[in-house]
């Protein structure tokens, strides 16, 4: 049985397959409609999340499967021991997938569970992100190898996967990361990706971007925290560091790349609206492809594909 928590026990090959199945199954959506019938995925969410939710509850009804949501402050999750609430749990569905907090407990989750379990994002890794950015390249630029991605922010659990899948199937990823988020601390990963040669990191933003192919950015504080009042001078901090590294029109002015990220935005702070918007903007396909390439996911890990 297989999980996807992060691309660690996946291959180069297995990976470019769910690439390629993500942009078949968006072409031809009505061959897969009865794929996952009478399939069942639990849905966990301690984090909040808008695509997340949306793409894999459409996925499954698309698929002709169902999918349950599962708010972890109306759960014995929050009051048992995860372990036990898995082994329940899965009995009941065919997959799970869970956006947690910490990666630990979704690891706790994997081992107990009976069926695959997916991370729909935890605090080190976003694996069906990355799988839909990379999706989105390839469908802008026609392949993957020897691509040059530039990742501009901060170093988060987004980062981390899209270092991971890029030097697996031979992107160039360069990291523009004044900062980093300690809890997606890493080291294992990083340490594989330079083996590659395949991944760099650099302040200097303005010659990094010349030659890129896609500029890709983050929220540059986490949307658990934007709006806390006691995150109020930690975000004040961050922010003052991190907006000359801002992608806005000044930056982009000598560069034909396509401009990404993976929302929620914050305009004003990580990008500038006018970008957003700007004619090499593929923000918002990026977002929907969340939905093709989840589909893929679900139907590898059901062995329906």
């Amino acid at each position: 049985m297989k999980h996807l928590i992060n691309f660690k026990d996946w291959t180069p090959e297995e990976v470019r397959f769910l690439i390629e199945k993500s942009i078949e199954i968006k072409g031809e959506p009505s061959k897969y409609r009865s794929a996952l019938q009478y399939k069942s995925l639990a849905m966990i969410f301690q984090k909040t999340s808008t695509r997340t939710r949306v793409s894999f509850e459409v996925a499954m009804t698309q698929l002709g499967g169902h999918a349950v949501f599962m708010d972890w402050l109306t759960t014995q999750f929050r009051l048992a021991d995860i372990a036990d609430e898995m082994k329940y749990l899965s009995r009941n569905v065919d997959c799970i997938m869970a956006r947690l907090k910490k990666n630990v407990d979704l690891v706790r989750m994997a081992k107990a569970s009976l069926v695959p379990v997916i991370n729909g994002c935890d605090e080190k890794y976003h694996p069906c992100q990355a799988l839909a950015d990379l999706m989105t390249l390839k469908e802008h630029k026609g392949k993957l190898e020897n691509l040059k991605l530039v990742y501009i922010g901060v170093h988060n659990n987004v980062c981390n996967s899209l270092i991971e899948a890029c030097t697996m199937i031979g992107v160039h990823i360069t990291t523009v990361t004044p900062i980093i988020n300690e809890p997606a601390q890493d080291k294992e990963l990083l340490e594989k990706a330079k083996e590659t040669g395949l991944y760099s990191s650099t302040l200097d933003i303005a010659n990094t971007v010349k030659d890129a192919d896609a500029v890709y950015t983050d929220t540059w504080v986490d949307m658990e925290l934007f709006l806390d009042p006691a995150f109020k001078e930690q975000k004040e901090k961050r922010i003052k560091l991190m907006m000359p590294y801002q992608i806005n029109d000044k930056l982009m002015k000598n560069s034909d790349a396509i401009i990404m990220h993976d929302m929620p935005i914050h305009r004003g702070y990580e990008i500038t609206g006018d970008i957003v918007e700007s004619p090499n903007s593929v923000i918002y396909q990026q977002a929907e492809n969340r939905l093709h390439s989840e589909k893929a996911i679900l139907l590898k890990l059901l062995q329906e594909i």
